[in-house]
């Protein structure tokens, strides 16, 4: 199972937020995660990103691979992943 760090988007229009998920690459962008890792909120200034470290550390120590935004976002936050 190819596992992806990767946004789902949450909220209403023009008011969106998105959580930061591990979910099975074949599956639907709003489908059931396996994991929820935390969140990243856009419309406030500065955007708000909160994630579990240990979590997302765990899941890209074992092969997921981060969206390229998800990479810019834990980047950010300190957490090192690493582009393959």
């Amino acid at each position: 199972m190819p596992a992806v760090i990767r946004l789902k988007r949450m909220g209403t229009l023009k008011k969106p937020f998105h959580r930061i998920i591990v979910i099975d690459k074949r599956r639907a962008r709003d489908s059931r995660p396996i994991e929820i890792l935390g969140f990243y909120d856009p419309k406030t200034d500065p955007a708000t990103v909160k994630v579990k470290k240990e979590r997302a550390e765990y899941w890209l120590g074992v092969g997921a691979a981060p969206s390229p935004i998800v990479r810019t976002l834990l980047k950010k936050q300190g957490i090192k992943a690493s582009k393959k």
